[in-house]
């Protein structure tokens, strides 16, 4: 299974990595550029988990810092996203609990503007006060609102992706759950058993 999670997560960062400088990094939009690599690695951590969603953005930031015509420092943007794939897994549902479908969003937003933040705050720290020039406050928005308009159409599909290409991560999680439940009410809770087996316990019957 860690081979398949590779080899997906690998496909879809480079995949976002090509669209996101080719395209949406030519867009000339206003404030911030869309962040498609943050939308794939939060819909992996959704699924896989704060480990596997660390080490997504870790590879994917760092990919991102590589790959031209960047112009910031190596190793920013792959911390920023590093830990964006940490927190974003820390929020996974538990096994065999349904959540809403607007959790995905609502991540993604928090996502958006965190990173956006600690992005600036560390492009401070090394001497890029670019994000002083252009204006938080614009780059924030402008982030939240991109990433909010793309996520439906990426994180839900990657999240799709994710589950198909691993399923026993959530099906073993959530069988082992529920068997240990059902002997612990076995052994603990009477009424749980059937009618034979409580006859043999009541002293007369």
């Amino acid at each position: 299974m860690v081979i398949k999670r590779v080899v997906l997560g690998g496909v879809l960062v480079l995949l976002a990595l090509v669209v996101q400088v080719s395209v949406l990094g030519r867009l000339q939009l206003p404030g911030a550029t869309p962040d498609l690599m943050l939308l794939v690695v939060v819909g992996l951590a959704l699924v896989w988990g704060p480990s596997a969603g660390c080490v997504a953005g870790f590879s994917s930031g760092l990919l991102a810092d590589l790959a031209p015509p960047s112009d910031h420092a190596i190793g920013r943007y792959a911390l920023v996203l590093c830990l964006m794939g940490y927190a974003a897994g820390m929020l996974r549902a538990e096994p065999g609990r349904q959540r809403s479908v607007l959790v995905p969003l609502v991540v993604v937003a928090g996502a958006a503007v965190v990173s956006t933040v600690l992005y600036a705050a560390v492009g401070a720290l090394v001497g890029d006060t670019a994000a002083r020039h252009v204006g938080l406050t614009g780059l924030v928005f402008s982030a939240l609102l991109y990433d909010l308009l793309l996520a439906p159409f990426v994180v839900p599909v990657v999240m799709l992706l994710a589950r198909r290409i691993d399923p026993g991560s959530l099906g073993e999680m959530s069988g082992s759950g529920l068997g240990t439940l059902a002997r612990y009410r076995t052994t603990r809770d009477p009424s749980a058993v059937g009618p034979s087996a409580r006859k043999k316990r009541v002293p007369g019957l």
